[in-house]
């Protein structure tokens, strides 16, 4: 599973960097906040795809290290951090699940719509805890799935034909739950919505017309309780849940 995800988005890094939806947003502002107030030395950008968490930390973290399993990931972030003149922001090759890390060596990490690309969302977070110095501050930004048995398999559903390396979204009531186990105190969890545009949303993945069919299939059957929930647009375009856990 790890090749295979590697593998899906190591021609696409270009994409991540200039992604519209990845580069702007409440949650990038609440962190932004948060790093100015805390003013860490160091913070781990795990997952850190198009690099746009880390190029939001750079006013606020001397040091900023971009881990993400795609090297090209990495490189591109590295690249786009040269041509905005931030020389602070190191590209890092690891997995969430064995971050390359030592123990105590952040003093703050964040990671933004990452975790449901993981193998394993637990062993992330232990990881994460890990190498996370004590009361260091940790922010975990993803879309997440309904409490909602069936909103949450038609989301799931969509999310897979769009992405065959989607692993999950989780519900805000299992994000908490695996951040208390691996050791977390949870400080705020701040929920907000993210409108994802079709065209752009199945371009950056590459998905094929036969899935992009079959989502707008899937929207267009859903009950009315559903097409409500997650917005549902002619296009395709759809509005879901994220959420924002602020921990120590």
């Amino acid at each position: 599973m790890s090749d295979f995800v590697t593998g899906h988005y190591s021609t696409r890094a270009d994409d991540y960097v200039r992604s519209a939806t990845h580069a702007k947003g409440e949650d990038l502002d609440h962190l932004a906040r948060l790093l100015a107030e805390e003013q860490p030395a160091s913070l781990l950008d795990l997952g850190c795809g198009g690099g746009h968490v880390a190029y939001a930390a750079a006013p606020f973290v001397p040091l900023i290290l971009a881990c993400d399993p795609t090297a090209t990931m990495a490189r591109a972030v590295q690249s786009e951090a040269g041509k905005r003149e931030i020389g602070h922001i190191l590209p890092v090759c690891g997995f969430a699940e064995m971050i390359p890390f030592a123990d105590r060596a952040v003093d703050a990490l964040a990671s933004r719509y990452s975790a449901h690309h993981w193998r394993d969302l637990e062993t992330g977070l232990v990881e994460a805890r890990r190498v996370l110095r004590p009361g260091g501050l940790g922010v975990f930004i993803d879309t997440v799935a309904p409490e909602d048995a069936m909103a949450d398999s038609v989301l799931q559903t969509i999310e897979t034909l769009r992405d065959p390396s989607h692993t999950r979204n989780y519900r805000p009531s299992e994000w908490r739950q695996n951040l208390e186990t691996a050791g977390f105190a949870i400080q705020d969890h701040i929920p907000l919505r993210l409108r994802l545009d079709f065209s752009s949303w199945v371009a950056r993945t590459a998905t094929s017309e036969l899935h992009c069919k079959a989502i707008l299939s899937l929207q267009a059957a859903a009950s009315p309780h559903i097409r409500q929930r997650f917005a549902f647009e002619a296009d395709g375009s759809f509005t879901l849940d994220t959420a924002l856990f602020i921990v120590r």
